[in-house]
């Protein structure tokens, strides 16, 4: 069985417009709680990130939103507790690699021929509370969200606009920030809202930033991402900028896809490469 009914609607999207499409995994049994307790339990601890989900929108790096409970408990009793939470990286447990794999395949047909091949494919499952929030954030992957319990609202910005996200924030991420960002309720209707019921999927652009409403009831999602060598090098330019800003030098922001931003990431991983030699010696 594919996964995807149709990806029409992602040619029409990818790379860089968020949008919703649809998927085959709602009821999936490697998806049900007891067998997401289990999964927990062979992951490694750091692996597993949960927190409290009566989050504001805005929520300072910083902070501790720590719920007070272990990972079992935390999944067990996710319906009253509420919490949120995702586990990191299931691609590092055999079953999991196959099936996201497998989902991350049948989109080879619309995205090879766009960013080329799927670097660092990587997955991750959340489990939230009703009602639960994810605070204000972006990523650095392309991102398909799959929604397979419950409800929720995501709402997208554009990633290529700095009067949501400024370019100091980008950078600070890139050189080792936190995931969560400056939230301002001015920006809130630059957003688009898009509401999910379990077999619909979202595709997410890279670094755009989103938050996160969860309905009425227990949610679960799946999100399959992987980079491309587009990414990385508005990674790498996002760096270099970093390092302009240190000099004193004016840092204009890269362009968005398909503009390559080469020169800056050519530059930046030569720097890099140099200062690992100088390290080691």
């Amino acid at each position: 069985m594919t996964t995807f009914s149709d990806l029409s609607g992602l040619t029409a999207l990818y790379p860089e417009l968020s949008g919703t499409l649809h998927h085959r995994l709602t009821g999936h049994p490697m998806f049900e709680l007891d067998a997401l307790i289990a999964l927990a339990a062979r992951m490694r601890p750091v692996d597993v990130e949960y927190n409290r989900g009566n989050l504001p929108v805005g929520v300072d790096s910083k902070a501790n939103i720590q719920n007070g409970l272990n990972i079992a408990d935390t999944i067990r009793g996710i319906e009253e507790n509420g919490s949120w939470m995702v586990l990191k990286f299931i691609e590092k447990d055999a079953e999991y690699r196959a099936l996201l794999n497998a989902t991350l395949n049948e989109l080879m047909p619309v995205v090879g021929d766009v960013t080329g091949e799927m670097l660092k494919r990587e997955g991750f499952i959340f489990i939230s509370s009703p009602n639960a929030v994810t605070p204000f954030h972006f990523d650095p992957e392309h991102n398909i969200l799959m929604q397979l319990r419950g409800t929720k609202s995501i709402t997208v910005f554009p990633a290529d606009d700095e009067r949501i996200v400024a370019g100091i924030e980008h950078e600070r991420f890139h050189m080792g920030g936190h995931r969560n960002l400056p939230w301002r309720e001015e920006i809130a209707t630059r957003g688009r809202v898009f509401d999910l019921v379990a077999g619909d999927a979202i595709y997410v652009p890279v670094k755009a930033p989103h938050w996160v409403q969860n309905g009425p009831g227990v949610s679960i999602s799946f999100s399959a991402t992987w980079r491309s060598e587009w990414s990385y090098m508005e990674a790498d330019a996002r760096g270099m900028n970093s390092m302009l800003r240190r000099l004193g030098l004016p840092a204009a922001a890269p362009k968005r896809f398909p503009n390559r931003n080469l020169a800056k990431s050519v530059g930046y991983r030569a720097i890099r490469k140099i200062r690992g030699i100088f390290a080691k010696a």
